[in-house]
């Protein structure tokens, strides 16, 4: 669940944050009607909880997957829930990028997908590492509201097992599985940011 969701919105997710950026005003794809369209979708995406869109989608997701039960079926809500917040998050780690080298590249005449591709994405590495590693940890806490769909995974796990048996010594150990899992994604995110500003 998490690994094919994450792929899916990393792919989806950083053009549309490289397309925030480039249509913003001033830049070199300058479009304030594309730039507000995107903005309002994304905003209005984000601002719906993932157990509301979860359900919202479940016809849409019938319609694209087949089904709207199990693993299968709750990619889809997923992939709408993360790839909207990786472009945010891939949006501020771009505009982090200093103006002036974007500028002396612009000046060489070297064309917007290469300056995109090859200094404004390389320079802001470590800032989209640890933005995808944020949104890996908020990826896994909406696959726990997954398990009401029948996708499984630990929340499955935690409310199954644990909430309806009164078995709280399971939901404990969900808990304590958790925080380990994020715990690590978190320090190996820091770990290969770190490398990545070395570079």
């Amino acid at each position: 669940m998490v690994s094919i969701s994450l792929v899916i919105s990393i792919i989806i997710g950083l053009p549309l944050g490289i397309l925030l950026v480039l249509t913003r005003p001033g830049k070199s794809l300058d479009n304030k009607y594309l730039s507000g369209f995107l903005n309002v979708i994304i905003n209005i995406i984000r601002s719906v909880p993932f157990i509301i869109l979860l359900f919202t989608l479940l016809p849409f997701t019938r319609f694209i997957v087949g089904t709207s039960m199990g693993v299968r079926g709750v990619i889809v809500p997923l992939v709408v829930f993360t790839a909207p917040y990786i472009a945010r998050l891939m949006e501020s780690a771009l505009l982090e990028v200093d103006k002036g080298v974007i500028e002396a590249y612009e000046a060489m005449g070297i064309r917007t997908r290469d300056i995109i591709w090859h200094v404004m994405v390389r320079e802001a590495k470590p800032s989209i590492i640890l933005g995808i590693t944020i949104a890996v940890i908020g990826l896994i806490g909406a696959t726990a509201m997954a398990g009401l769909v029948g996708a499984g995974g630990l929340g499955d796990v935690a409310y199954r097992f644990g909430h309806l048996r009164y078995e709280p010594v399971v939901m404990y150990a969900t808990i304590v599985i958790l925080i380990i899992i994020i715990q690590v994604i978190q320090t190996l995110g820091n770990q290969i940011a770190a490398r990545a500003k070395k570079d």
